[in-house]
C-alpha cells in the first residue's frame, strides 16, 4: 500500500524561527498530494519533494515548494483541468515564491530522456496565462524541459518520495554530460544578467562550479559556503552578500562591477 510520508520536520528542528512557516509548507504538502491521488487515481506513480525543502535551506519568504509528479499515462485534458486547479488553490496558500512543479511519464525517467519531456508545468510565472486562459494553458503547456535532468539529479541523490513508487524505482540516473548541460544552460549568460539578478546566479554559478570540479550537488546555500572556501578571496564579500540575501537580508547591496567579473570568471573556469 502506497502512503504519505511527511516531508520536512528535521528541516524544523533547525529553524525555529520560522517554524509556523514550515508547519505551513507540511500541511500544503499533505493537501496537495492527497488532492492528487483523488484527481490522479491509479494513473498515479509517485510524488517526489526536490529543491530548498530537502536541501535544508528553505527559506519562506524567498523558496519555492519544488515537485515532480510521475504518472502512467498521458492525462486527458478534463484531468488536466481538475489537476491544475487544484494546484492554483494550493499555490495560493503558499509560502515563499509558491509551488513549482512538473508532470511527467514514468517512461522518461527510466530510461532516462534528455531533453527531457513534461506532460504539465507550473509556476508562479504560469499563474496569470492560466487564470486568463485555461483552455490555451491546457492545450499548450508541454513539451520539454532541460531543467528537469538537474531536478531528476537532485531526487536521485537527496529527494524523498512523498507518495508512491521508491525514487529508485522510477528514477534512472542521469548521465553527469546531460546535467551538466542542464546547468550549463541556466548559466551561461551570467556575464550580461547578474547585474539583474545578483543572488540567484552568484550562488547558482558556485553551485556549479562545486558539481563541475569536485562532482557535488549542493544547494544554493551550500554552493556558497564551498565558494567561500574554494574561490578567491577577491570575491568572498560579493558571496557572503549573496548567502546573507538569500537567507532574508533586505539590506544587501551589491557591487555590480564585482559580480560581473565575478560572472566571467566562474564561467570562464565552468568552461576548462
Amino acid at each position: 500500500m502506497r502512503t504519505w510520508k511527511k516531508p520536512i520536520s528535521s528541516s524544523l528542528k533547525r529553524h525555529n524561527n520560522v517554524k509556523t512557516s514550515f508547519m505551513n509548507a507540511d500541511s500544503l504538502i499533505s493537501s496537495f498530494v492527497e488532492q492528487s491521488e483523488n484527481i490522479l487515481k491509479d494513473n498515479l506513480v509517485g510524488i517526489y519533494l526536490h529543491g530548498s525543502l530537502v536541501m535544508g535551506c528553505f527559506n519562506p519568504l524567498k523558496s519555492d515548494i519544488d515537485l515532480i509528479v510521475v504518472i502512467a499515462r498521458p492525462l486527458t485534458d478534463s484531468v488536466k483541468r481538475a489537476f491544475m486547479d487544484m494546484v492554483v488553490d494550493c499555490n495560493a496558500r503558499a509560502p515563499g515564491k509558491g509551488i513549482e512543479m512538473s508532470v511527467v511519464l514514468r517512461e522518461v525517467c527510466s530510461p532516462f530522456v534528455y531533453p527531457t519531456p513534461f506532460e504539465l508545468h507550473f509556476s508562479q510565472g504560469c499563474l496569470k496565462w492560466y487564470k486568463e486562459d485555461p483552455e490555451d494553458f491546457i492545450r499548450k503547456m508541454n513539451g520539454t524541459d532541460k531543467d528537469l535532468a538537474a531536478h531528476f539529479t537532485i531526487i536521485g541523490k537527496r529527494g524523498q518520495c512523498l507518495f508512491g513508487a521508491p525514487v529508485q524505482d522510477v528514477f534512472a540516473e542521469v548521465p553527469a554530460g546531460c546535467y551538466m548541460d542542464a546547468l550549463w544552460y541556466d548559466i551561461e549568460g551570467a556575464a550580461g544578467e547578474i547585474a539583474e539578478n545578483t543572488m540567484y546566479l552568484t550562488l547558482n554559478l558556485a553551485r556549479v562550479l562545486a558539481y563541475k570540479e569536485e562532482g557535488l550537488v549542493l544547494s544554493k546555500k551550500e554552493g556558497g559556503d564551498w565558494a567561500i572556501s574554494h574561490l578567491p578571496p577577491e570575491y568572498h564579500s560579493l558571496i557572503s552578500d549573496a548567502l546573507r540575501a538569500y537567507s532574508g537580508s533586505a539590506d544587501v547591496v551589491y557591487d555590480k562591477a564585482l559580480a560581473k567579473h565575478y560572472a566571467e570568471y566562474a564561467v570562464a573556469r565552468i568552461r576548462q
